[in-house]
């Protein structure tokens, strides 16, 4: 790995585009983290990885012919599945939207693709994000990093703020700081 996981979503832009590192690292970086931790942690509902990949590369081409490219261009994000993606699932943690594919990109989803950041997948989260930690009928229980025995709260259990390191460089919804809850899932769940 050549480290980008850890720098600022503008540092790795900058990076990209003077060509010292390339979307396609970035993006395959980030998404062998999600394979690696996806089976013990549960935090993506959706996987976009051809489709990154493939964005990642025609990134790097207009790079290389000198085109001029968005302030995000090649960084890796992800979003919360209660916000539409166009043509990417979005199910809002429930059974009953396990279906619902929206013709649209939400707001943020729309302006993190113009700036030319990547999406990579969709992060877990309660049933209509309408609970303290996370876990769903759809998807499961989602597992804490710093200990899969506790419950990394809710409704953005899935979310990549709460992973270190971060799943992508950009996270939507944004929240303040790390938090870490400190209850069993199981306990959570019949309080």
């Amino acid at each position: 790995m050549s480290g980008t996981a850890f720098l600022p979503a503008g540092e790795l832009a900058a990076r990209i585009r003077r060509g010292e590192t390339t979307a396609v690292v970035a993006v395959g970086e980030a998404l062998e983290r999600i394979a690696r931790l996806q089976a013990p942690l549960n935090a993506y509902v959706t996987v976009c990885g051809d489709d990154a990949l493939a964005r990642a590369a025609a990134v790097d081409a207009a790079i290389a012919r000198g085109e001029a490219v968005g302030p995000l261009a090649g960084v890796p994000y992800s979003v919360k599945d209660i916000i539409n993606t166009k043509g990417v699932r979005t199910a809002w943690g429930s059974k009953l939207m396990a279906d619902n594919v929206p013709e649209a990109d939400g707001v943020a989803v729309a302006r993190m693709n113009a700036a030319g950041a990547i999406l990579l997948g969709k992060t877990t989260t309660p049933e209509f994000a309408f609970k303290l930690l996370t876990d769903s009928p759809l998807t499961g229980i989602t597992r804490n990093p710093w200990n899969p025995e506790l419950t990394p709260g809710g409704s953005s259990g899935g979310s990549p703020w709460r992973w270190p390191p971060a799943w992508g460089r950009c996270r939507w919804p944004p929240t303040p700081a790390p938090r870490r809850a400190c209850r069993p899932p199981a306990a959570a769940s019949s309080a």
